[in-house]
């Protein structure tokens, strides 16, 4: 299956590109990260915190915020936003 991703932030350094398609297998969005990280594994660091991808990952399907279980399309179009660190808490 063939998806085309949009970047942001720090995940550009990791793909070379803004947008990239993406050929995997199909499934989730989450399967569709993990597809990206196997094709761009210095994504992983913005991605995951382990094994789970951060809650201030956020994803979004055909323009719509998708959860990370929700089911992609054919042909569909994700936009990925990685965690952004830093900051003050002051």
């Amino acid at each position: 299956m063939e998806t085309e991703i949009t970047v942001y932030g720090p995940l550009r350094s990791a793909t070379g590109n803004k947008t990239v398609v993406l050929e995997w297998a199909g499934g989730t969005v989450a399967d569709a990260l993990a597809a990206l990280v196997d094709a761009y594994p210095r994504a992983a660091s913005h991605l995951y915190d382990g094994d789970a991808v951060r809650a201030s990952v956020r994803v979004s399907l055909e323009g719509d915020r998708a959860g990370l279980d929700e089911s992609v399309p054919e042909g569909a179009a994700l936009a990925v936003v990685p965690a952004v660190q830093g900051g003050s808490r002051h």
